[in-house]
């Protein structure tokens, strides 16, 4: 047996996340993406998967119409708001917007060149808009009631609009004239499709009065009107060369003597069924014989079948949307020369509501079963993302799931359901086998065997537990048998959550909202043992694969392990909410859970340690599927998002030794680039490896050259903007460090000395990190400003012990001494001598009392002392004055 390898990191490689919720939405003019309306946001999916491309948040109301130009470069939209936007696909940013109605745009259209702009609004005004100038070109005014769609004549040198209306009438626009070339009223309710025939000389008007009338564009006449008998949401033309139209080459009748030409078209409406006609005679050539869209069983439930319909770009087939957000994508088959079929090669779920529960499916688990607050199962591909095919059946939700393979091979799901029966359904085949009423209230949970494979067991909210037989059932007939019981038994005081079936398909274990858990021996249902310790109802109990044990989860927020006697053996502790789901991965040396807080944790069972935690959903984790084979994990909740896992541990560790390696090897390049004196390659490498330390080490070592300005400029000069952000962050930090803080000011004051203030305006953050600057900086540019004063007064305390002379003083008192001299020997008169020597003790007078003010006694002693290494003729020379 190969050895254990724990699992420590998972990722998610795909996400199923919801795209449409219902109204308007838009093809690509090459049909690789899909713009749809999801709430007040829109959303950009890929057709081939699913996935979501890219997200345009709106202005918080619902959209009301969207449109592509022509060539995919710009999105028109409008919402309750009635603010028209045209967004920029490529930056995704909105580059003009105007408001014009004075109600909801209900549709909109871009002409053939992409210059002109035409929206119908809830106040039945009709307006043309110039795109690049945002101004209105034409105003159309007639209609009684609200516009519902609206085309353009495909021709660009026919500047004709064509819209339809509540009012039951379709109206045409001359562009040239500006006014209402014709005004065609045939129909006896809304009109809310309109199609143009091939040769551009027909337009083809679908309404709710369940007709299709066909108008001949020369004299605005209807020429034929073809009853449909069911209400009409689109009509389509088959144009000649595509694959539609060389599949009726059998249905399409002779060409008859009638001088008007045939036109093909498919309908699609509230039956959900795809039909074909033609003109020439009213003949429905094709009819779907059985609908793909699964029917609510509300009979008041006006929003049923198709909402939507139109050919796909590039002869691709048909898209049909459908009232429960579905895709439907078809292209045709033969089957014969005269058998015609619709294949539904791709259905893709726009909105999942609620996910309560699923399970791999298939050898190779390459299936999705799904359960969602709905009355069917939807079962997804996992290479594509999209649904393969719907189990109905059921006239509630379904609650609960299991699948199961049998010893013939066949793989079984068995559901649950709030209408209290269980179905088993056939995963090839796709319909139901058998069905098992007996429950009084709704089955919450099912498990199927693990060994015999002939059993399942369900619990409902009639706190009782059931085994159900599958043995004898033929999957040859068509109608699915009943199911017999072979055990009942009274299990708890209040409804059942969760059911496991040991792995030897000896004992079965019950998690019940009485915060207890029971295990029962099978086939008899007999009580073993009873788990009481949890303080809250237990949502998901399981079996160790290897072990005599059980898991359970509760709503306490703690996860427990006990024996089959009852005993706890150990209690995991760390979601923050209820824990919803627990399942053994590992061979059962690990386990994941799922909670309400919307987390995911793997834990491990000796260490009794939680190895790591996901946060990839927006609200409760209601269901958890585990890959047996594959060890892939699917997990999806309250917020319609299903995500599945893979194990990343080894690509992980490889992933971080392939970097220590690179690291290793650009360590050795930095260290060559200093010794060669490249400055500018190591401040790069040095950023590259995200070594602040070492990049502060350089750049220190920099500064100390004598042309470390200029190599330094030359460094900054080749780091771009990120790079630059992150220099401004590190600066940041070693400014915050009395130590560190000289080589991030001399670094600073080059680079606002070398870029210009338009180039640093433009790095990200960086007003937040002058912030950070400036107050570290004035604290630095404080404490050495007073070191400065401080060195004054060193030099005026030397001063004053007569250790040095000012340089001014000394030249004053030498030009004083010459100007004595000059004096002295100009002097001749004996009065002026005599008024000399008078006034010379007066100025030795006071300059002894200007000396006792700025000197102590004890300072007058110092000062009398010798100073060592200072001549004492010296200091009896300096003079000091006041």
């Amino acid at each position: 047996m190969a050895a254990l390898s724990y699992k420590k990191s998972y990722r998610t490689n795909q996400s199923l996340q919801q795209f449409y919720t219902g109204g308007p939405f838009t093809v690509s003019s090459d049909g690789t993406f899909l713009v749809c309306t999801c709430d007040d946001s829109i959303k950009i999916v890929d057709s081939s998967n699913a996935s979501i491309k890219s997200t345009i948040e709106g202005d918080s109301e619902p959209i009301t119409a969207l449109a592509l130009s022509p060539d995919d470069k710009f999105l028109f939209s409008a919402s309750h708001s009635r603010q028209i936007r045209v967004w920029d696909l490529s930056t995704l940013k909105c580059i003009r917007s105007w408001k014009g109605h004075d109600g909801p745009v209900m549709a909109m259209a871009c002409d053939a060149s992409g210059g002109l702009l035409a929206t119908a609004g809830a106040d039945r005004k009709v307006l043309v808009w110039d795109v690049d100038g945002g101004f209105c070109t034409h105003y159309f005014k007639g209609h009684k009631g609200v516009v519902t769609c609206i085309m353009f004549h495909p021709d660009p040198d026919c500047l004709l609009l064509f819209s339809g209306s509540d009012d039951a009438s379709v109206r045409v626009w001359d562009l040239i004239t500006k006014k209402c070339a014709a005004t065609m009223e045939k129909h006896f309710s809304a009109v809310v499709s309109l199609a143009m025939s091939e040769d551009r000389r027909f337009l083809l008007s679908a309404g709710r009065d369940k007709v299709v009338n066909m108008w001949d564009l020369k004299s605005y006449g209807c020429k034929t009107t073809i009853p449909t008998y069911e209400v009409l949401e689109a009509v389509c033309v088959i144009n000649s060369g595509t694959v539609f139209y060389d599949s009726l080459s059998s249905q399409r009748p002779k060409k008859s003597k009638n001088i008007m030409p045939e036109v093909y078209f498919l309908t699609a409406g509230e039956r959900g069924i795809v039909r074909i006609w033609n003109t020439e005679g009213a003949v429905c050539l094709f009819e779907q014989k059985t609908s793909d869209v699964a029917f609510s069983p509300d009979e008041n439930d006006l929003r049923r079948g198709f909402t939507a319909a139109c050919m796909l770009p590039s002869d691709e087939g048909l898209l049909c949307i459908t009232a429960d957000q579905q895709f439907l994508f078809y292209s045709p088959l033969k089957h014969s020369e005269e058998d015609l079929c619709l294949s539904l090669c791709k259905r893709l779920i726009g909105y999942n509501e609620e996910i309560v529960d699923m399970k791999f499916l298939g050898e190779d688990e390459n299936f999705l079963a799904v359960a969602t607050n709905l009355e069917q199962v939807r079962v997804y591909d996992l290479a594509s993302m999209s649904c393969s095919y719907v189990l109905a059946g059921h006239t509630g939700i379904v609650l609960c799931l299991d699948t199961f393979t049998t010893t013939s091979g066949t793989t079984l799901i068995v559901t649950g359901s709030k209408d209290n029966s269980v179905r088993l359904w056939d995963s090839e085949s796709k319909r139901c086998l058998g069905v098992g009423n007996g429950h009084t209230g709704a089955v919450g949970a099912v498990a199927s065997s693990k060994k015999l494979r002939n059993f399942f067991v369900s619990g409902s909210s009639d706190r009782t537990i059931k085994v159900w037989s599958i043995e004898g059932l033929d999957s040859v007939t068509e109608e699915p048998i009943s199911l017999k019981a072979k055990a009942v038994v009274a299990a708890h005081d209040k409804d059942i959550n969760s059911l496991a079936i040991a792995p030897f398909d000896s004992y079965v274990c019950s998690g019940s909202q009485d915060r207890t858990a029971c295990i029962w021996k099978l086939p008899d249902l007999v009580c073993v043992a009873k788990l009481k310790g949890h303080k809250r109802g237990i949502w998901s109990v399981e079996f160790s694969p290897v072990d005599k044990c059980v898991l359970t989860a509760s709503g306490d927020k703690t996860i427990k392990m006990w024996t089959l006697d009852g005993s706890c053996l150990k209690t995991f502790e760390g979601h923050t909410s209820s824990v919803l789901r627990a399942s053994f991965i590992t061979r059962g040396t690990q386990f994941v859970s799922s909670g309400a807080d919307g987390l995911l944790k793997l834990w491990a069972v000796t260490s009794s340690e939680c190895i790591a935690t996901y946060d990839e959903h927006e609200d409760k984790v209601w269901a958890l599927a585990i890959g047996k084979k594959t060890e892939m994990l699917a997990t999806g909740g309250g917020d319609a998002v299903i995500n599945i896992w893979n194990d990343s541990t080894a690509a992980e560790k490889e992933e971080a030794f392939r970097k220590e390696e690179e690291g290793v090897l650009r360590g050795q390049e930095l260290e060559n680039a200093i010794s060669d004196a490249d400055y500018a390659k190591a401040i790069q490498i040095a950023f590259e490896l995200r070594r602040p330390h070492r990049l502060y080490e350089l750049l220190s070592e920099l500064c100390r050259k004598k042309d470390a300005v200029d190599h330094l400029k030359k460094a900054l000069l080749h780091l771009g903007k990120e790079e630059m952000q992150q220099l401004f962050e590190y600066i940041r930090e070693w400014n915050t460090k009395p130590k560190l803080c000289h080589n991030a000011q001399f670094v600073l004051f080059q680079i606002f000395s070398m870029l210009p203030p338009t180039d640093i305006v433009e790095v990200k953050g960086i007003g937040e990190l002058l912030e950070g600057l400036i107050p570290y900086s004035q604290r630095h540019f404080s404490r050495v400003d007073r070191l400065e004063r401080s060195t004054f007064l060193l030099d005026y305390t030397l001063i004053g012990m007569s250790v040095i002379e000012p340089e001014g003083e000394r030249r004053n008192i030498e030009n004083n001494s010459d100007k004595k001299v000059d004096k002295e020997d100009i002097s001749s008169d004996p009065v002026d001598a005599k008024k000399d020597s008078a006034t010379e003790p007066a100025v030795k007078t006071h300059q002894k009392k200007g000396s006792k003010k700025r000197k102590s006694k004890k300072s007058s002693e110092v000062s009398n002392k010798k100073v060592k290494n200072v001549p004492t003729t010296e200091s009896s020379a300096v003079s000091l004055q006041a």
